[in-house]
């Protein structure tokens, strides 16, 4: 199965992790989504990464529709199956993805728009949502435990990426976020090779 990806992205990240916790290989696909090559149009006609191409030509397109997929392979190693865990685990995943979500609209205006064309108040409005976000994720680290889920590598996946691109301004922040993402290489040693990178 090809993964579409790129090495930075957090969401890819989530599902490069998710992957490997399950025993599932993919063949990761370098991509660049910017030049709207012909495969991932093809995988995903929104052009974006992640993409999965299963075995029978089909894709799957989405980090969370592709983790769910990889849960329902793996016998559900990825999502807890009681309430209370399925709740708590899908819920810090949807914040960690919001909080990429907003975070990368105000990269995305510095990197694509020319200075006099950004609108800084919208900026700070998408950084309030990501800031909004990184409070709830705060408050709820401590309690996903050791057994890694989709959650955990959601959350490694987006802190990983803001260790690359907001470096210096959320550390001091939320001490606990930091703590928990220093600590994670010791419950899933592959973050090191599959956290986001430039």
């Amino acid at each position: 199965m090809r993964l579409f990806y790129a090495s930075a992205s957090p969401f890819a990240s989530k599902v490069r992790m998710a992957a490997h916790h399950c025993d599932i290989e993919l063949e990761p696909v370098s991509t660049d989504t910017g030049a709207e090559p012909a495969d991932l149009l093809e995988a995903n006609p929104l052009g974006k990464i992640p993409a999965l191409v299963l075995p029978d030509a089909s894709a799957l397109y989405d980090s969370a529709v592709i983790c769910d997929w990889l849960d329902r392979q793996s016998g559900h190693a990825l999502v807890p199956q009681d309430e209370a865990g399925w709740l708590l685990c899908k819920r810090i995943e949807a914040t960690a993805d919001g909080v990429v979500d907003g975070a990368i609209l105000s990269v995305y205006e510095v990197r694509f728009r020319p200075e006099d064309k950004r609108h800084q108040p919208w900026v700070d409005k998408q950084m309030r949502k990501a800031w909004r976000g990184m409070d709830v994720l705060e408050g709820a680290i401590g309690s996903l435990g050791t057994q890694p889920t989709t959650a955990h590598f959601a959350v490694a996946g987006l802190l990983g990426w803001f260790d690359l691109r907001f470096k210096g301004q959320w550390e001091e922040r939320y001490p606990g976020l930091k703590a928990w993402i220093d600590g994670f290489p010791a419950i899933f040693p592959a973050y090191e090779d599959l956290k986001p990178k430039a």
